[in-house]
């Protein structure tokens, strides 16, 4: 079960790029996201209305919701976005899949978990095969633009990690994943409305059917399927071991430009490639001898 939820997760993720490169255009990059969000929260709750499992979220875990929503469903997608103006995509994933140590240190100090050799090396592995990967994008003349996007993709970054924390606290609370989403995602479309109000961004309607067809797949596929597999993974297997597919997924997202746009791989490249999937046997193999292996991970079946 953990593995078909932590491929469908890359997989979905994977390839959410496509579906993003086709909304590029006269909508404001926040007013995409919204409506992403206002989508995806508006279907999720639907479909819990229907199937008679929609209940307003205790008054004790409101508060958690909205953290949920700040951190996973509104302010990291705003620092992302704006990170793209200043560094590319390659450096960005680079950053991004810092998450694994992000996720270490944070459940170290907001749960006590123990940070691991497994965990360490597994990172170290994953980031040096993505900096591999997309070396050839991280050589930027502006230094201090790249700063400024590094900054904000690392600050996205820690936002995407405490939203982790906050799901995992929500899933120990009794609070259900699928329920905590649902409301996650409508109360994130409404911060994203009000920030867009806040700053006087246009509401420039979709424009074609183009742009429909990648807002619903980013709403349906890349929020309310892939973010409910991702953090179901996190209660099973802990936050750090789950947090390994922000390694792989920029790695489906090359193989699909392999097929289809002809990218171009190289033995740097393909070093990478090796790198990084080392480094998720070493995150996801069980030894024999049990070592290298932390109380969290021991306990996740």
């Amino acid at each position: 079960m953990n593995a078909v939820l932590f491929a469908t997760t890359v997989l979905i993720w994977g390839t959410t790029w496509i579906a993003i490169t086709l909304q590029v255009g006269p909508v404001p990059v926040v007013v995409s996201v919204f409506y992403r969000f206002a989508t995806a929260g508006g279907l999720f709750l639907l479909g819990l209305a229907l199937t008679g499992r929609l209940r307003l979220p205790d008054r004790r875990h409101r508060p958690w919701i909205l953290a949920q929503a700040l951190c996973l469903f509104s302010l990291n997608f705003i620092c992302f976005y704006a990170a793209a103006a200043y560094i590319p995509s390659g450096l960005a994933s680079v950053v991004f899949s810092l998450a694994t140590l992000f996720n270490a240190f944070n459940a170290r100090l907001f749960y006590g978990d123990r940070v691991t050799g497994r965990v360490m090396l597994a990172s170290a592995l994953g980031v040096l095969g993505l900096v591999f990967l997309f070396g050839p994008e991280m050589s930027l003349d502006a230094a201090g633009q790249t700063l400024r996007g590094v900054a904000l993709a690392g600050l996205g970054t820690l936002f995407f990690s405490l939203g982790n924390m906050v799901s995992r606290r929500n899933s120990a609370a009794g609070l259900g994943t699928v329920a905590a989403n649902a409301w996650g995602m409508a109360c994130g479309a409404v911060i994203l409305l009000a920030v867009i109000l806040a700053s006087g961004t246009p509401m420039v309607p979709p424009p074609d059917a183009t742009y429909l067809g990648a807002m619903l797949y980013l709403a349906i596929f890349g929020s309310i399927i892939a973010f409910t597999t991702y953090l179901l993974l996190v209660a099973r297997v802990g936050s750090s071991r789950a947090a390994y597919a922000t390694v792989l997924f920029p790695i489906v997202a090359l193989a699909i430009s392999t097929v289809f746009e002809g990218y171009d791989w190289s033995w740097i490249s393909g070093a990478g490639l090796l790198l990084a999937l080392l480094g998720n046997a070493v995150m996801f193999v069980r030894l024999p001898s049990g070592r290298l292996r932390g109380p969290a991970e021991s306990c996740a079946k």
